[in-house]
């Protein structure tokens, strides 16, 4: 018994001290790494660097810090580097193959850096999602939807699908179809839903506002109403071009019908 404790004690005295220092190291660190990551966004930040990028080489410097540091401490524990840089190669081998997804990702991430399909604040439909960009970090891709719910979308599938980018022109256009009974006098018709384009303050003048026949359905007549307006207002056009076009039809006497059902009966 008293081997086993002399044992410990002079394990405890050869050991001790690596681990202080390793111990040291891991919390100076880190502490660093906090600093030195923030400095370089700070960097980036004040050069005017795109924001979507300061996010991305910020994790990726936090990462890559992390890891020396990593190897530094165990390094201090007096395991030696080159066996251990041996077992982490073997090891990044198979969790290489296990993580074939993240690797995707990852590899999505650094392409979306690349090309700039979209950048932090665009309103973007991908994957079936429609939001405003927030965070592009390394593995994926943070949408706040238009319900104020955050999507979160794997960069891998997110660069190799198809984004559809409504900010990067600034502009867009609402397409509205109003349907008029075909008693309702088309010229009028025009000139009703054309007034409430051009009154409205955020319809732009140009491109020029549209109204134009689209369709003769089964019950109605179908105009096509197309205002374009900023890519900030689009849901306010929306709602209100809609809104008005039924109180103003209504006040010029244009009916706007609603589907008819017939009944047929067969008597015996």
């Amino acid at each position: 018994m008293e081997e086993y404790i002399e044992k410990m004690k002079e394990l405890l005295v050869e050991y001790a001290p690596k681990v202080l220092v390793a111990l040291a190291i891991l919390i100076i660190g880190l502490f660093a790494i906090t600093i030195i990551v923030k400095t370089s966004r700070n960097l980036m930040r004040k050069r005017g660097v795109d924001a979507t990028l300061q996010k991305f080489l910020g994790d990726l410097i936090s990462w890559a810090l992390k890891l020396l540091l990593f190897i530094t401490v165990i390094a201090k524990l007096g395991i030696e580097t080159a066996s251990f840089a041996a077992i982490i190669a073997a090891a990044g081998l198979a969790v290489g193959l296990a993580l074939q997804g993240s690797l995707g990702n990852f590899a999505g991430g650094v392409l979306i850096m690349i090309f700039k399909p979209f950048k932090i604040g665009d309103l973007v439909e991908a994957q079936g999602e429609i939001g405003v960009v927030k965070e592009i970090e390394i593995f994926t891709t943070k949408l706040t939807g238009l319900s104020n719910k955050e999507i979160i979308i794997p960069n891998g599938i997110l660069s190799n699908g198809n984004i559809v980018n409504y900010s990067t022109e600034g502009t867009r256009r609402v397409d509205l179809v109003i349907g008029v009974s075909y008693d309702a006098d088309i010229k009028q018709t025009k000139d009703v839903l054309m007034n409430i384009l051009t009154s409205h303050p955020k319809v732009l003048e140009e491109p020029a506002p549209a109204v134009t026949v689209l369709e003769l359905a089964d019950s109605s007549v179908n105009f096509a109403v197309r205002p374009w307006c900023n890519t900030a207002d689009y849901w306010d056009v929306y709602f209100e071009v809609t809104e008005a076009a039924k109180l103003e039809l209504d006040k010029a006497g244009i009916e706007i019908p609603y589907p008819h059902r017939v009944n047929i009966n067969k008597s015996e």
